[in-house]
């Protein structure tokens, strides 16, 4: 191998760890929920407001549901419906937490040795029923429910909070939910 040739080599090396893990952090001045309790999480949510990004583009009817792997970590399904072509689209990923169990922050994959962020920075405490929740920088926002819909109040309250945490909120994608895939 030529000099050069092993120079690249030992590069690619020494990068393939943040490669691997640097999608996994969290955005400066984000802080994740606290007290966080996974077992209330599980479950099914809604996509109610998204940022657009090309894995979801056109995806209308957009949940997540999250169920205990036996390993300790979280199987993700993701499901959507894509209107141009008439039928459901799904994902299937794995999480884990990235820091202490009890804080809103998990690494999540849908391919491969892959994890990109997911932290939850704003969560309804009482019934764990609607979340606001980045990925690792301003460009990915969620607003989840348990439900299809959500209080406008709720959506106004979220909104606020991550224009507040600069997030460009005027860009967010309103998602219609008018079919159901069961």
């Amino acid at each position: 191998m030529r000099a050069d040739g092993f120079a690249r080599t030992f590069r690619w090396l020494l990068l393939t760890p943040a490669v691997l893990t640097g999608c996994a952090g969290v955005p400066s001045g984000i802080r994740p929920v606290g007290d966080f309790d996974l077992d209330r999480y599980l479950g099914t949510w809604y996509e109610i407001a998204r940022l657009d990004h090309s894995f979801e583009r056109g995806l209308t009817n957009v949940s997540a549901t999250y169920t205990m792997r036996k390993d300790g970590g979280v199987d993700v399904l993701n499901k959507g419906y894509d209107e141009r072509k008439g039928q459901w689209k799904q994902a299937k990923g794995k999480a884990y937490f990235a820091d202490a169990p009890t804080t809103g922050h998990l690494k999540v994959s849908f391919f491969g040795p892959f994890y990109g962020s997911y932290v939850i920075i704003a969560l309804d405490r009482d019934q764990y029923s609607h979340a606001l929740v980045c990925g690792p920088n301003r460009s990915y926002l969620w607003i989840l429910a348990r439900d299809r819909s959500l209080d406008p109040a709720v959506v106004d309250m979220l909104v606020t909070r991550a224009k507040e945490l600069g997030f460009d909120t005027d860009a967010l994608i309103w998602v219609k939910h008018d079919r159901s895939d069961r």
